[in-house]
């Protein structure tokens, strides 16, 4: 089983005051080093909850946004010296008890990054609270970014994500945006770099105090991810982009 040495978890979060206990409270603590909780400007209670907590809380001074938030995240866990880091939304809408299933995952090479996916079957994904139009333009973007990228993945747009040290190491995730499309290009970024992608299932968690972002943005952020893989087609017939000038797998042994 996954001991905790080298294995760091880190919780981008914002306004996240009436979930983010219970996130901590989840985490299998024999099985990771440290918490990182990056609190992006949060207008709410999240600072004084995260300072109770054992954990070690970064405070932004202004809103950087969902992907300015993430870079901090993994450059704050690299520092520390991170051999794998999982990123888990604050909201608690995943299962942090899958911690430790998805970091062996990587740990015996079976792949470099694991998601969390909510979406294991379509009853269990509506009866956990999903919306039924979040559930259709989730399933209908990922099957297209499967056909786009030749994945098989549940979802493509999870909360729960664990790397290994050497993805981290590897992916230019500086360049990417501050936004919530930041996600799908690192994703993106990884299947150009040759890294091994899988997922496992974690329960379905919708409630009112999760977040969620509106139909404006989703509208949004399912363009700019269909936006992301015109680059990386692009990029592949040689108009090259500098967010997928990355060096493979391989040449980092």
């Amino acid at each position: 089983m996954t001991h905790g040495k080298g294995t760091i978890v880190v919780m981008p979060a914002y306004n996240a005051a009436n979930t983010l206990e219970r996130v901590y409270a989840d985490v299998p603590k024999d099985c990771v080093s440290e918490i990182i909780v990056v609190d992006d400007c949060s207008k709410d209670a999240t600072e004084e909850i995260a300072r109770r907590l054992p954990v070690t809380y970064i405070r932004h001074a202004r809103n950087t946004g969902y992907g300015g938030n993430q870079k901090t995240c993994y450059d704050t866990a690299r520092a520390h010296g991170a051999d794998f880091v999982v990123m888990i939304h604050a909201d608690y809408q995943y299962d942090a008890r899958m911690i430790p299933t998805a970091i062996e995952v990587i740990r015996h090479g079976i792949c470099d990054v694991v998601l969390g996916n909510r979406i294991r079957t379509r009853g269990e994904a509506l009866g956990g609270g999903m919306p039924k139009t979040k559930y259709l333009a989730n399933r209908g973007l990922t099957f297209i970014e499967n056909m786009l990228s030749g994945q098989n993945l549940g979802e493509w747009h999870s909360g729960f994500r664990a790397y290994s040290r050497r993805v981290l190491d590897t992916i230019p995730y500086h360049k990417n945006s501050d936004n919530f499309v930041f996600d799908s290009q690192f994703l993106v970024q990884c299947v150009n770099a040759g890294f091994k992608i899988g997922d496992v299932p974690v329960p379905v968690r919708y409630f009112d105090e999760a977040s969620s972002i509106n139909l404006l943005d989703s509208s949004i952020y399912a363009t700019k991810t269909l936006w992301t893989f015109g680059r990386w087609y692009a990029h592949r017939l040689g108009i090259k982009s500098d967010l997928f000038e990355v060096p493979s797998p391989e040449s980092k042994k």
